[in-house]
């Protein structure tokens, strides 16, 4: 009887501990992570600068005679092009002045005429000797003077053509107007600073901004191999704005600071730049071709250095060390390491450890073109 309790205990012992086995080999025992597989993509690489929108063009715009401001005739913040009449001066002082010079040439076209014609009668008697030599030189002379008379009345009949054409004031580019300064009714000055309003070039624009001293070589590099893309981004550093072209990178080092400037254009056709709007620009300093990327996320970092959690085909996650490179859009480039189409645990690893068997709870295959 005591023999058959002790066999039964045994059985009842032994039964428990292939239970406990199974449990702990249960699938649903395992880590519940996420899953990114490494992939080949070419990867931009990116230097960043702070910079400011600067318009490439703004004009004051002044009266270049003085007079009484008639009319205006654009609105406030209205789009303009070169050429559009944007206010009238009172022209009638002008205007007198461009018919007085009128009736001056005409006076002196009919002195010259007359002088003209008595210089060939002179002439005629000459050869006859009725009249000295001396008189016909005299006469000479005097449609001599007439016809500098009139090329000179000539001239100052331009000039009050040319101040009356003033009194219509009109664009010199292509632009947007600001606030008026000046309203109607008001006397105009030549000497007046604060002109009737500024115009602004919107599109294209262009955006001044810094680099380090150390960046220098590699964005000269850039530009020898071609046009290089340089991207606007806005304050969040996530939404880009507007795509352009470095135009240029400055002649000297600022040495205060140790930066150097670059020129960035951009054709602003949908206006997102504004003049005076601080930036921030990545430039496109290369490609990585074939570059092996895994979510940002995956990647890890101890006291050794960086490191990734690599899933083998049972789900066990073991620690692999690697190289990282850039990141871009969420994805870091693994410069050593790791090879492509390797699993690697991108959520999750705060519970996982060397050896861990995982399960994948949400397996990211999300494919990112990056351009």
């Amino acid at each position: 009887m005591a023999i058959f309790g002790t066999a039964i205990w045994a059985v009842l012992l032994f039964g428990n501990s292939g239970s406990k086995a199974e449990a702990a080999s249960d699938p649903a025992a395992a880590v519940p992570v996420a899953i990114s597989d490494a992939k080949l993509q070419n990867v931009p690489v990116y230097l960043e600068s702070l910079g400011t929108v600067q318009a490439n063009l703004t004009v004051t715009v002044r009266s270049q005679v003085n007079g009484t401001l008639q009319q205006v005739l654009f609105t406030e913040g209205q789009n303009v092009k070169t050429g559009d009449l944007l206010a009238v001066i009172d022209p009638r002082p002008y205007q007198a002045a461009v018919d007085q010079a009128a009736a001056k040439i005409q006076q002196d076209e009919a002195d010259l005429a007359n002088a003209q014609y008595l210089l060939s009668k002179d002439q005629k008697l000459g050869k006859q000797g009725i009249t000295s030599e001396e008189t016909v030189q005299t006469q000479q002379s005097q449609v001599d003077q007439l016809t500098a008379q009139l090329a000179q009345d000539r001239a100052a009949k331009a000039a009050a053509d040319v101040s009356l054409s003033y009194t219509q004031i009109r664009s010199p580019i292509d632009g947007r107007t600001g606030i008026q300064i000046i309203d109607i009714g008001n006397q105009i000055q030549t000497t007046d600073t604060d002109g009737i309003v500024v115009i602004t070039q919107i599109n294209p624009i262009s955006v001044v901004s810094t680099l380090r001293e150390q960046d220098l070589n590699d964005v000269r590099d850039a530009l020898h191999a071609g046009p290089v893309e340089v991207i606007a981004m806005a304050d969040n550093g996530s939404d880009a704005l507007a795509t352009g072209t470095l135009a240029l990178v400055d002649n000297q080092i600022d040495q205060s600071s140790g930066s150097i400037r670059i020129k960035s254009n951009f054709a602003n056709a949908d206006e997102s730049l504004w003049p005076g709007q601080f930036v921030t620009l990545r430039i496109r300093q290369k490609t990585i071709e074939n570059a092996v990327t895994i979510p940002s996320s995956a990647l890890q970092r101890g006291p050794d250095g960086f490191f990734v959690y690599v899933v083998d085909k049972e789900d066990v996650a073991n620690i692999r060390k690697v190289s990282p490179g850039p990141i871009h859009a969420g994805r870091a480039v693994i410069t050593s390491g790791l090879s492509a189409s390797e699993r690697v645990v991108s959520d999750g690893q705060f519970r996982v450890q060397a050896g861990t068997k995982v399960y994948v709870q949400n397996t990211q295959r999300t494919d990112v073109k990056v351009k």
